[in-house]
């Protein structure tokens, strides 16, 4: 793949540096950092082997060099971060969630379109291999008419009192958390996979740990550093550590799935099953290499990644032969491969093979009418 095309980073956190390996092992260069501050961005960036830092987001923005960027900061400032390297003429790459509502989301989806520039939003989980390969399962209909699409995202790395991470204070994540952060994942992946849209919501929310300590100095998220009890606060929590969400799908189709960041033991799990009339198929990000096949009449099958037996739609996005594992960091490799291939491509009016702005703004549709749903205790149908 060409190395003419120039990257920067918005982020030094756990995802940022992520991005930049992933870009430099497609042979592009990543020229610039931008983090909260120039001491946090400094180190990392001479940590990483990249050439400067911002001062500024204008500096960033500024830069004639770059032509793509890539957004890992706090939710807050996707939105303003977005729309400022958009209007400068650059293409962009964007965590999730998008923004911190659908009015900010369909804003960005409406500029990146007019100024005609490439968008994309990081739902990296598409691209383990197996996954591309359960959708063109589903799409050659071999699981027949779809019945129950069930599964969950859990994780325990907010179980303490004293795990404090931003995406704690609603002032930067938002008023969701557990099912921005991570719901939001398993609903884009098992609609990528099924091609069903939700039409309607029916969520219970639970705040288990009301109040938490929250250190008085900033601690790196995972770090696993402890403070002494001085060194804490009490404060308030707003957000959800857990969700339980119903939901029905266009097509007749019914789903239930649950997150939680609290579940002792389960660093970081998506687990989805996708039942038919035919057969049933499931996955499971912590054996991300295989593929349950269940039947009703024949015994069931187990299958291993190997590019060699993926079709192509799946293929393209598996680099090692059968035996030899992709994982996590392969997944960004992946994704980021399509986006810069389209963009080199030069066609932008070509369909996608990849999530976009569109599919980032779906996602804040379906996520306020999933607070929404929680907030009064009833079904809530999706606005088109």
């Amino acid at each position: 793949m060409s190395q003419s095309l120039r990257v920067a980073v918005i982020g030094t956190g756990f995802i940022g540096p992520v991005h930049v390996e992933a870009l430099r092992r497609l042979g592009f260069e990543t020229v610039g950092l931008l983090g909260s501050s120039s001491e946090r961005a400094r180190p990392k960036a001479e940590e990483l082997g990249v050439e400067r830092t911002y001062a500024s987001l204008d500096d960033l923005v500024a830069d004639e060099s770059v032509d793509v960027v890539h957004i890992t900061s706090p939710n807050k400032y996707h939105y303003p971060q977005a729309k400022a390297a958009l209007g400068a003429g650059k293409h962009v790459i964007c965590e999730k969630p998008l923004a911190m509502n659908a009015q900010e989301s369909a804003e960005l989806l409406e500029l990146a379109n007019a100024r005609n520039l490439v968008h994309a939003v990081n739902f990296n989980i598409r691209f383990y291999p197996l996954n591309q390969h359960a959708r063109q399962l589903i799409a050659d209909n071999e699981l027949g008419k779809l019945y129950i699409i069930r599964g969950h995202y859990v994780q325990d790395w907010l179980l303490y009192d004293t795990d404090w991470n931003w995406r704690l204070e609603t002032e930067l994540g938002g008023s969701l958390r557990a099912v921005g952060d991570i719901g939001s994942h398993w609903l884009d992946l098992t609609s990528f996979i099924t091609g069903l849209k939700v039409k309607r919501v029916l969520a219970d929310f639970e705040t288990f740990l009301p109040v938490r300590r929250q250190p008085t100095e900033s601690i790196d998220t995972f770090a696993g550093r402890t403070l002494s009890p001085a060194d804490y606060q009490d404060r308030e929590i707003k957000t959800e550590d857990y969700a339980t969400i119903v939901l029905h799908y266009e097509g007749g189709a019914r789903g239930v799935v649950t997150v939680s960041q609290v579940c002792a033991g389960r660093k970081n799990q998506l687990f989805y099953e996708i039942s038919g009339a035919q057969k049933a198929i499931a996955w499971d990000s912590e054996r991300p290499n295989e593929l349950w096949i269940g039947y009703r009449d024949t015994p069931n099958q187990v299958f291993i990644k190997d590019p060699s037996l993926l079709p192509e739609a799946a293929s393209q996005f598996a680099d090692y032969p059968g035996g030899h594992n992709e994982g996590f960091p392969d997944t960004f490799k992946q994704l980021y491969k399509a986006v810069y291939r389209y963009i080199q491509a030069g066609d932008f009016d070509a369909t996608t093979d990849f999530p976009t702005f569109a599919d980032g703004h779906e996602e804040m549709v379906l996520a306020e009418a999933i607070e929404s749903s929680a907030r009064t205790g009833s079904w809530v149908d999706i606005e088109p």
